[in-house]
């Protein structure tokens, strides 16, 4: 039986969604799961795959594993919305970035499906402010993990210069050799002592430093925010020209203007 030590007044919910995509408004869940942390020290477990009433888009797939196929014959959250909620009724709720993703996700939800789900007297903790906040992911922060010093003159710019190449080259040292998953779960070594490398997991999905725009999977500049988001940029151009005038007209950076004019040059002359 699994247990916890938490101090609760009243259960903790703690839950992680799997979905369509990112957009609070668009997408959908294909998976919940939650780990109700009661107040006698046991933990509840309850899993469940969602059909999410629409196409899985494949980047979302290969990130958690779902395809359409998986959940063809699962349940709509329309149809366990109502034991969701009472599953979670009394519970604080708690996760990793949550505040931010899985509880406007959860809550829009249970709003599309007219289940009254209030989070007023809920108390929501998530895991990532914690983290953030007790293990800063600062400069200073880097340089005592990475060079076991105590960063001083921090702010100064040369400071900070010469803290990041030490950072870099102990990142490199450590690194280099080492590997990780990718999202495929494919083994991969991707810090090598090489720039190319460096750049590619870095940078090399930026198409503009506002990051306004940014590359798919398959190398094609898409528009990153807004109504077109995931779109290819020359798609939006072509089917909606005004668009075009709108970002050169608009407070957008001239960065972000002129890789836009590059690709619309370079599209239209083909």
């Amino acid at each position: 039986m699994l247990n916890h030590q938490l101090n609760l007044r009243k259960p903790l919910a703690i839950f992680d969604l799997e979905t369509t995509g990112i957009s609070v408004v668009k997408d959908r869940i294909v998976e919940i799961s939650i780990a109700k942390a009661n107040i006698d020290g046991t933990i509840t477990v309850k899993t469940r795959r969602v059909n999410p009433e629409m196409k899985i888009p494949l980047e979302a797939s290969l990130v958690h594993g779902i395809y359409d196929e998986d959940v063809k014959d699962e349940p709509t959250f329309r149809q366990i919305a109502k034991s969701m909620a009472q599953f979670l009724e009394g519970c604080d709720l708690a996760g990793f970035n949550s505040n931010r993703f899985d509880v406007p996700i959860l809550v829009e939800e249970f709003l599309r499906n007219d289940v009254d789900f209030d989070v007023k007297n809920r108390r929501l903790i998530d895991a990532q402010r914690i983290f953030h906040l007790m293990e800063p992911r600062n400069l200073t922060a880097a340089y005592k993990f990475y060079c076991q010093k105590d960063l001083e003159g921090a702010h100064s710019a040369e400071a900070d210069t010469l803290a990041t190449l030490e950072v870099l080259n102990a990142q490199v040292k450590r690194y280099e050799g080492v590997k990780i998953k990718d999202h495929n779960g494919e083994e991969i070594e991707p810090v090598k002592n090489d720039m190319d490398a460096l750049h590619a997991i870095t940078a090399a999905k930026m198409v503009d430093f506002a990051q306004r725009m940014t590359f798919n999977k398959d190398g094609i500049e898409v528009i990153n925010f807004g109504k077109h988001a995931g779109k290819p940029v020359l798609q939006v151009l072509k089917e909606e020209p005004s668009y075009y005038d709108w970002i050169m007209k608009g407070d957008f950076p001239l960065d972000t203007k002129r890789k836009l004019t590059e690709i619309r040059l370079r599209g239209f002359k083909k």
